[in-house]
C-alpha cells in the first residue's frame, strides 16, 4: 500500500529536500507540492491524501490555522525552523515535528510512525476479526519464522520493553509484538490485563493471593489500577 502525501512548504529548497526523501520511500506517493496553503486546501477538497508535510510559517495563513480548517483529518508531520511551536503542534494530534534542516534519518523516524502504525492497526483488526469468527489459533512472526499459537494454550503474556513473552502450556515465545496488540485481539471474556506488564488467561488463574495471581508455579502481580476490572471478571466484587 502507498500513502498519498502532499507538501505544504513555501521555501523551495526545503520542498526539494522533502521531495527527494519522499521519492526514496517506496510506501510514499507524492501527489502535490504547494507554496500556498490555500491552493493546498483546494487540492485536499478535491482529493483525499493520507499524509501532509506542513510548514508552520506560511503566507496568508499559518500552518496551525491550516490545521484548523482542513476538510478532514489526514496524518500531519510538521516542518519548521522554530522549535518553540512543537508543543502547540502536538495539541493538534500531529504525528511528529521535524526541525529544519531535516536529516533523512529523522525524516524516516517520523514517516515510520505513519507507515508501521497503520500496518499494525490493520493486523490487529484482521487478527481480532479472525478470532471473533471462532478461530482458536493465531499466526505470528518470530524473526523469519511464522508460528501458529493456540490461543487456549496461552497462560499469560508479559511485556518486555517493545516485545512480549508469550507463555503457553507447551512452549514460551519472545515476540516483537507490544502488549497492546495482545490486549486488543484476545477475547476479553477469557483474558484480562492485570498489570501494566501482564495479561493473564483466566482459565489458568488457580488462585489469588493478595495482589498476586497464581498460575501453576508462577505468581503474577496485580496492578492497583487493574484490580477492580480483574475482580469483576472473576465475579468476586
Amino acid at each position: 500500500m502507498k500513502f498519498k502525501c502532499i507538501i505544504v512548504e513555501d521555501q523551495v529548497p526545503a520542498q526539494r529536500i522533502l521531495k527527494r526523501y519522499i521519492d526514496d520511500v517506496t510506501e510514499l506517493e507524492l501527489t502535490g507540492a504547494f507554496t500556498d496553503p490555500l491552493s493546498a486546501l483546494a487540492a485536499l477538497k478535491k482529493e483525499k491524501v493520507d499524509l501532509v508535510f506542513l510548514d508552520i510559517h506560511l503566507p496568508k495563513i499559518s500552518g496551525m490555522d491550516f490545521l484548523k480548517i482542513l476538510p478532514y483529518k489526514p496524518k500531519v508531520i510538521l516542518t519548521t525552523a522554530f522549535s518553540e511551536y512543537a508543543i502547540e503542534g502536538y495539541e493538534f494530534d500531529v504525528v511528529d515535528y521535524l526541525l529544519k534542516p531535516i536529516s533523512f534519518e529523522r525524516f524516516m523516524k517520523a514517516v515510520s510512525k505513519v507507515i508501521y502504525q497503520d500496518k499494525e492497526s490493520k493486523k490487529i483488526s484482521a487478527d481480532s476479526e479472525s478470532i471473533n469468527k471462532g478461530n482458536k489459533y493465531i499466526f505470528v512472526k518470530s524473526d523469519r519464522t511464522i508460528i501458529k499459537i493456540d490461543i487456549n494454550s496461552i497462560i499469560y503474556i508479559k511485556a518486555d520493553s517493545d516485545f512480549t513473552r508469550v507463555i503457553t502450556e507447551n512452549k514460551n515465545y519472545f515476540l516483537s509484538y507490544p502488549l497492546k496488540y495482545w490486549q486488543e485481539i484476545l477475547p476479553e471474556r477469557f483474558f484480562c490485563r492485570i498489570h501494566k506488564s501482564y495479561i493473564v488467561n483466566l482459565k489458568f488463574a488457580d488462585q489469588i493471593e493478595g495482589n498476586q495471581v497464581v498460575t501453576g508455579k508462577e505468581k503474577l502481580p496485580i496492578g492497583r489500577s487493574f484490580k477492580e476490572d480483574f475482580m469483576k471478571k472473576i465475579d468476586l466484587t
